[in-house]
């Protein structure tokens, strides 16, 4: 079957935007399924590609969520593991994956901003097709527990006084923790030294240790926390955390466009049949809520935040746009 979305010869209608288009052509490109071969789909394992390192928050609670939803799929769903670029690594991996069902991603928010940032040969609105959102996470601005450092304030005078000495990690170039605190350190014209890291578990691992001065992450840092290795400064979300109320927010420290979320889901490539991604649906949907998820969430201050498919589109098409007026501002968009 001919493939027309990377043929530069078919013509684009003038009633219709290009993406507009790519998805109408993706739809008719798409392999066609009889009713009897979705019933038989899966036959076998289906890979799940998790853009970060094993052993962090994230990559621990779909290890669960990927067995759940094998029990119910009556095949297993093998977690692959491929770090690096802030977690974008998942779209063109799922570009270059056959549209059949047998392997899908979890999708973080990065990968719409490393788009808008950068010139890449994918596009995660036209080649990714949502299955169904999953979770959100919760920042956490974090110092280590042997750090002076006992507000955030601690550390903005610490930092104005030392112009470019504040050593802070994130998850990585462009992701949410570095833009977050770009845009805070930026409003107080705090220069800094930003560390980027692979995943969560080797940034703690430095934090802890003293490599470097302070970090934002998402709430896997919560073991860490609880175990006396790292003080929390502050939270990223609108209202303090049930597991720490005693930590203030940052809108709360007067900092009130210093609210950050990312939720994530999974998806598919584009082109995968209708009936496989209500398959999958169905079986992640019913993995979430199964009580061993839940409780594997709430070890990261997380909750389940689902969202059926187009739901899920909606608000990735809204995020995107939220995300282009952000890194216009900070003057980041690509050429």
């Amino acid at each position: 079957m001919t493939s027309f979305r990377n043929n530069p010869d078919t013509p684009t209608p003038p009633s219709l935007s290009r993406r507009a288009w790519l998805l109408r052509v993706g739809a008719l490109s798409a392999p066609t399924w009889s009713l009897a071969q979705a019933a038989q789909w899966p036959q076998k394992a289906i890979q799940l590609i998790v853009p970060w390192p094993a052993g962090g928050g994230t990559d621990l609670s779909i290890r669960i969520l990927a067995e759940e939803a094998g029990n119910r799929l009556g095949q297993p769903v093998v977690v692959i593991n491929r770090p690096g670029a802030a977690g974008t690594m998942v779209a063109p991996l799922l570009k270059a994956a056959a549209p059949d069902g047998y392997t899908i991603g979890q999708l973080p928010l990065p990968v719409l901003r490393h788009a808008l940032m950068n010139k890449v040969p994918w596009d995660p609105l036209t080649d990714l097709s949502p299955i169904l959102q999953v979770s959100s996470t919760t920042f956490g601005l974090l110092v280590p527990a042997s750090s002076p450092w006992q507000k955030v304030q601690d550390m903005l005078d610490w930092a104005k006084q030392n112009p470019g000495a504040l050593m802070l990690g994130s998850t990585g170039m462009g992701s949410t923790p570095h833009l977050a605190m770009e845009e805070l350190l930026g409003a107080q014209q705090i220069s800094y030294t930003h560390i980027p890291f692979k995943g969560t578990t080797d940034q703690m691992l430095a934090l802890a240790s003293g490599t470097i001065m302070a970090g934002m992450n998402s709430t896997g840092f919560a073991p860490w926390v609880e175990q006396g290795k790292l003080r929390l400064l502050a939270v990223f979300s609108e209202q303090r955390s049930a597991r720490w109320p005693q930590v203030p927010t940052m809108k709360e420290l007067g900092y009130p466009q210093a609210v950050y979320h990312s939720p994530w889901g999974l998806v598919a490539p584009t082109g995968t049949p209708a009936q496989v991604v209500t398959a999958l649906h169905d079986a992640f949907r019913a993995a979430m809520f199964t009580p061993r998820h839940l409780a594997e969430l709430q070890r990261y201050d997380q909750d389940a935040a689902y969202l059926e498919g187009s739901a899920y589109r909606q608000m990735l098409v809204q995020s995107s746009q939220r995300e282009r007026k952000l890194l216009q501002r900070m003057k980041l968009l690509a050429e």
